[in-house]
């Protein structure tokens, strides 16, 4: 590959990983043509790209973004970046899901906030709770005093309410 062809991937690296902190390295040596489709089409349904790199290219725009220590995961064999839907959690739980499916798949590693994570990192990154997840729990935390509060509130005033009705209808029969 000529120097200028080289310096046209890189800049295109660049761009199109520019903005991205968080990502998913795999490995899809031995994934046939069929289940790259399949594998392509589910993952796009969730709005995660899969894009193959060049190692030595992608490490250069890795260190031109400022980004050097996701260079370790760009070291040997076939890379394939996996990137975007809503978290690198939900991007890991495909992969791992996938990866059960299709053999041939294989974590490399994670970029997550500045760190490198090895392939068991991935693993274990794909048992944590998603975004939306961890929303609907601390919703439900947020809920729960209130909701203790109004039982509270309401438990001693049925009790009146219910004993005073008592009264009522006792006077109303002796009338």
């Amino acid at each position: 590959m000529s120097y200028l062809v080289k310096n046209l991937v890189q800049n295109e690296y660049e761009k199109v990983f520019n903005g991205i902190s968080e990502f998913i390295v795999v490995d899809l040596t031995g994934v046939s043509g069929v289940d790259n489709n399949i594998l392509r089409g589910e993952l796009k349904k969730k709005g995660i790209h899969l894009t193959v790199v060049k190692n030595s290219l992608m490490r250069m725009a890795l260190q031109k973004m400022g980004l050097d220590a996701a260079c370790g995961v760009f070291s040997a064999g076939s890379c394939t970046v996996a990137y975007g839907g809503d978290s690198v959690v939900d991007i890991a739980k495909e992969i791992v899901d996938l990866a059960k499916k299709i053999k041939a798949i294989t974590p490399k590693g994670a970029y997550v906030d500045g760190v490198l994570m090895s392939a068991d990192g991935v693993k274990e990154l794909s048992k944590m709770l998603t975004c939306v997840e961890l929303q609907g729990q601390v919703v439900q935390l947020a809920l729960t005093p209130g909701a203790n509060v109004a039982g509270a509130l309401l438990g001693p005033g049925g009790v009146i309410a219910g004993c005073v009705k008592s009264v009522i209808e006792k006077l109303e029969e002796a009338a």
